[in-house]
């Protein structure tokens, strides 16, 4: 292995939790700065005064769902230093509990390395995302844990991830459709998860309000998926056209966004059925993630946060079953360097948006394709993998 495996065992997970730990040290030096809690608090608060969640005037601000304000509000009481702490360490633990469990899914030799080499890859691009204290961090870890727990049939764990899920962000409702169509029979559980989060405010607020809440809520959605007006640029899969002066119509954005869908509902389903049972976890999980980083009209840089780890322990498990190699070697570094775009401002001018959906897609297509070939090989070799 061209990678030192000595070096990789330990290297990776304590630069991991290095880079956590300082990240809870700025938020006690300074709660304020490079967040994005501020508008998480004013959801709480308006949501205990009674007031409007949504400005439907404006493409930023509060953009949850009503449970998010209401379970927020303990963060809220516990102030910006503890309930800073608090909060990033909610996002970071599921996050890296999702990442251990799917290594230990994984199975085979090296375990420790692959979880420090993959999580060493990922630093990069998501320690900004962890820094601001985004819920795309829980959201991932939820999503990722949601996908492991239904293909294991794990019903009470795969609503309780589901639920969690919804509440972080709306857009994981991409994951919980792709969850039911892998595993049919989990769609009650499902469906009990979305009902459950959508009641929750009611236990917290009169039923009135909510309900203004909640058509706001869809109001706003639906006028973020079409309205350009707004100072938001989206660093999605039209960033490219949009920097070179072609923006892409939202007509054909549209169709591509329903294509590639379909396409990742055949890409996963095809996976599931002939990956062995942890690879096929991965994988899925994998590709669910670059469709929604890539093909969400809302993504910003830090959105690529949600990729990072999935694609660093694809990488690594592709390292240890080739040992090595020009693809992993040129995963590895365009991964770990395409974190780095935005560290000086200079550079991050000069990339944003355009670059990132660029190189993960060229990361997750090449993994994509990798796991494809190795589902492939396996079936060519000992025919059709039987699912239990």
């Amino acid at each position: 292995m061209t990678i030192s495996k000595p070096v990789f065992d330990r290297l990776g997970l304590g630069m991991w939790v290095g880079a956590f730990l300082v990240v809870l040290g700025l938020v006690l030096w300074s709660p304020y700065t490079r967040t994005v809690m501020q508008a998480y608090g004013y959801g709480s608060e308006a949501f205990l005064s009674g007031q409007p969640l949504y400005n439907l005037q404006s493409e930023m601000g509060y953009l949850y769902a009503p449970a998010f304000a209401a379970l927020y509000i303990p963060v809220l009481k516990l102030g910006p230093y503890l309930g800073g702490v608090v909060w990033h360490a909610v996002g970071f633990a599921a996050l890296t509990f999702a990442a251990m469990r799917q290594v230990r899914k994984l199975g085979g030799e090296e375990l420790p390395w692959l979880l420090s080499f993959g999580l060493f890859l990922a630093v990069p691009m998501a320690l900004g995302a962890i820094r601001n204290g985004q819920a795309t961090i829980l959201l991932t870890g939820s999503c990722w844990l949601l996908t492991l727990s239904a293909l294991e049939g794990r019903r009470a764990e795969t609503f309780f991830w589901a639920s969690v899920a919804i509440i972080a962000k709306p857009t994981a409702i991409i994951m919980l459709l792709l969850v039911g169509a892998l595993r049919p029979r989990l769609i009650p559980v499902l469906a009990l998860a979305v009902l459950f989060v959508l009641a929750i405010p009611y236990a917290f607020a009169p039923a009135g309000y909510v309900n203004e809440q909640y058509g706001d809520f869809a109001r706003m959605l639906t006028s973020m998926a079409v309205d350009k007006s707004g100072h938001f640029v989206p660093s999605d899969f039209t960033a490219p056209f949009t920097s070179v002066g072609v923006p892409m119509p939202e007509f054909a954005a549209t169709i591509v966004r329903v294509v590639v869908a379909l396409l990742t509902l055949s890409i996963v389903l095809w996976f599931d059925r002939k990956l062995q049972p942890g690879m096929a976890g991965l994988a899925i999980f994998l590709t669910a993630a670059f469709y929604m980083c890539v093909f969400n009209p809302r993504v910003e840089p830090n959105t690529y946060a949600m990729i990072a780890v999935p694609a660093g322990l694809a990488i690594a498990i592709l390292w240890r079953e080739e040992h090595g190699g020009v693809l992993a070697s040129v995963l590895s570094t365009v991964l770990f360097l395409t974190g780095l775009t935005g560290v000086e401002r200079h550079m991050h001018d000069f990339f944003y948006p355009w670059f990132r959906p660029l190189a993960i897609t060229f990361i997750a297509c090449s993994l994509i394709w990798w796991f494809w070939a190795k589902a492939r090989q396996k079936t060519l070799n000992v025919g059709p993998v039987a699912h239990g």
